[in-house]
């Protein structure tokens, strides 16, 4: 009975471990089975990514140590208990019989309270250094969300362009097998030359080893995807997306100026110049004097007549703390600070520099991607009829089977040219808002 009861249980406890994690579960399948769109890839790096769950953490630390500075606007509470052995200690005689001032067991328990009055603003401070490092995590943890954002958006688009490229490189393959079929029974029937049918099939196996390098890079895009977007398992990856351009804003000067007040680069170095500012105000108060104020309550023995018996007692008192000499440590700190200033500010003015080229630089590659994608455009249409013409001439018996060759490449050539731009362009438009300050949070 009691076996029986046992098993029950285990068999309860399991039921309730599988129904208490549902929700990951039922998200995998989710995604194994529905298309995973971008929107849905991006949402799931940033909940489960490892790097943004740090940057998360990171904050949260920056936070406790806002707390952890303004614990000095608090009293500091302390206990303590203790015994000390003394001999000899101080008598005198009296008529022949020793009388002690102190006794050789001592014992002594209190619980203190020192409070910091006045330090001239010395943990004020503190406290807005510490905030300023919170700001900063909080500026880096946009930063790492963005960049593992972009590098989404990278995997993405790559899987999808790879699974593109494979399909054409598929029609190639079928249509040079086609040709190669065509060949064979043309050389059976002594039409064709062996170098024809060598020719064909050389074609034939290039375009095989092309396929397979391109499966390659698109199984390794896979596994970036799902390690980026925390997916687990080996199922296909369903994606809901295209190629499909659409405008974007090229406004060069608009652009720069957005990237000034939103890139987070830009405000991570104003933080860091606010910060030095901060600590060169804290090191030229490190030769200014504290007030500090205590009070204590406690339990000890010694007091005449009755040198063993504890009494309570309470002291209380205000004291000035002065440094006079630190060992020149506090004028190097002030000159430490000072240049970490000069130096944010540089670093200030560099960023800002580098966040304008880089808006040129990316807008720039936008603009040429989409004179490739009209280019290519016309590319396909041309490669496209120069190969029905090659197909219909070489069945006639006008063209070569060269020339047949050479039409279908350049045919998948052009395509896989003008799916490249596209693909190029849908890249540059995310780096042109990566440039800009977006976050691409969608």
């Amino acid at each position: 009975m009691k076996k029986s009861k046992s098993i029950l249980s285990l068999i309860m406890l399991a039921a309730g471990l599988v129904t208490a994690m549902p929700s990951l579960a039922a998200e995998e399948s989710a995604v194994s089975q529905e298309s995973l769109s971008l929107s849905d890839a991006l949402r799931l790096t940033r909940e489960r990514n490892p790097k943004a769950k740090q940057a998360s953490e990171e904050v949260n630390a920056a936070d406790a140590k806002v707390t952890e500075g303004r614990s000095g606007y608090f009293p500091q509470l302390s206990a303590k208990a203790g015994y000390r052995y003394i001999d000899p200690v101080s008598e005198i005689s009296l008529g022949g019989a020793a009388m002690k001032f102190m006794p050789n067991n001592n014992y002594d328990a209190r619980i203190t309270a020192e409070m910091m009055i006045y330090d001239f603003g010395r943990t004020g401070r503190t406290v807005d250094l510490a905030v300023s490092g919170k700001n900063a995590a909080g500026i880096r943890q946009d930063m790492t969300v963005r960049d593992l954002s972009l590098a989404t958006v990278r995997a993405f688009y790559s899987v999808m362009f790879l699974r593109e490229a494979v399909q054409v490189q598929d029609k190639e393959i079928t249509a040079l097998q086609q040709n190669l079929d065509h060949m064979q029974k043309r050389y059976k029937e002594g039409v064709s030359t062996r170098f024809d049918l060598l020719t064909t099939q050389v074609r034939l196996a290039s375009a095989g080893n092309r396929k397979i390098d391109l499966q390659t890079q698109l199984d390794n895009q896979e596994i970036s995807l799902r390690r980026l977007c925390g997916l687990k398992g080996d199922s296909p990856l369903k994606l809901k997306g295209s190629f499909e351009v659409t405008a974007a804003d090229m406004d060069t000067a608009k652009l720069a100026a957005t990237a000034i007040e939103q890139r987070p680069e830009i405000m991570l170095a104003r933080e860091n110049l606010r910060a030095s500012s901060y600590r060169k105000s804290l090191a030229a108060k490190e030769g200014l004097p504290k007030i500090v104020g205590s009070a204590s309550w406690g339990t000890t023995n010694g007091y005449v007549p009755e040198l063993d018996t504890m009494r309570p007692n309470v002291a209380a008192g205000v004291e000035v703390r002065l440094p006079i000499f630190t060992g020149f440590r506090t004028s190097a700190s002030t000159r430490e600070a000072a240049a970490m200033m000069r130096s944010a500010e540089q670093e200030r003015i560099d960023t800002e520099e580098l966040v304008q080229a880089e808006v040129k630089q990316s807008v720039n590659s936008l603009k040429t991607s989409i004179e490739k994608i009209e280019t290519t455009r016309l590319q396909v249409s041309q490669a496209d009829l120069a190969a029905q013409h090659a197909r219909t001439r070489h069945q006639n018996g006008l063209a070569t089977t060269l020339d047949l060759l050479d039409a279908e490449n350049s045919l998948a050539e052009a395509e896989l040219a003008n799916l490249q731009a596209r693909y190029e362009y849908v890249l540059n438009a995310y780096s042109v808002r990566r440039a800009a300050g977006d976050l691409i949070r969608q």
